[in-house]
């Protein structure tokens, strides 16, 4: 059985953190919108006309390589030498008209006592539109992006170990927030605290992700499971205050 939501999280759980570590997609933005299937369908079509396949063989090496390689794009980099940047700006060519402002989470993020800081498989170009579109950009002292990682992703620990020196975050004083539990793995190893960013109700959602991706929910190396990000927040927050006080 997946863990519960956490919305009380103990007051130990978070002492100490000063670098606070968020996911983008699926993460930072409700998982049940439409972006991600954007982005995967654009990929598809992307690796089929790069490839000469059909949609379903480029699908099935699309999912095969995230599998593999962390992202489709490592794989097609290594198998294929891919040039990466007409990938990703054709990737995350998307609509953001479903996407609202984000107030709560705005003010959940702010209240938060250090510094906080995106860490995504996917561009830059792309983590500023969303976070300009929620309204909470100022919140975060920079993104992390997959260009930045020197194109090693999520869930290999050398780009882990990157992202780490590179921002000086010792990570016994820090928080990391994902979607996908295999991508915690590495920081729980690490010491980092670890959150679970799931859809409500613990909803599994085939048109956002592979049913595999969902595997380790219950796993030791989740801590935290949470299915509203603000909640959540201000939840820590106050415990932080309280043991503060």
């Amino acid at each position: 059985m997946p863990h519960a939501t956490d919305t009380a999280p103990a007051s130990a759980s978070f002492s100490g953190v000063d670098t606070w570590v968020f996911d983008l997609d699926n993460t930072l933005y409700p998982p049940g919108l439409d972006l991600w299937r954007q982005i995967d369908l654009n990929m598809r079509s992307y690796i089929a006309d790069y490839l000469g396949l059909s949609l379903d063989d480029a699908f099935a090496l699309q999912k095969g390589y995230y599998r593999k390689y962390g992202t489709s794009l490592r794989g097609l980099m290594i198998e294929h030498g891919m040039d990466p940047d007409p990938f990703l700006a054709n990737a995350h060519n998307i609509d953001l008209s479903e996407l609202d402002p984000a107030p709560e989470l705005g003010e959940a993020l702010g209240a938060l006592p250090g510094r906080k800081l995106v860490y995504t498989n996917g561009s830059r170009a792309h983590a500023e539109a969303i976070l300009g579109k929620l309204g909470i950009s100022d919140h975060f002292a920079d993104v992390h992006d997959i260009v930045a990682s020197e194109f090693h992703p999520k869930p290999q620990e050398p780009a882990y170990r990157h992202f780490l020196g590179l921002y000086g975050v010792e990570p016994t004083r820090a928080a990391m927030f994902e979607d996908l539990a295999r991508n915690l793995e590495v920081p729980h190893a690490l010491g980092m605290r670890t959150v679970l960013v799931v859809p409500r109700g613990l909803a599994v959602s085939p048109a956002d992700r592979e049913a595999w991706e969902h595997d380790g929910r219950d796993a030791q190396h989740i801590q935290h499971v949470t299915d509203d990000l603000p909640a959540f927040l201000r939840a820590v927050r106050g415990v932080i205050a309280r043991d503060a006080g």
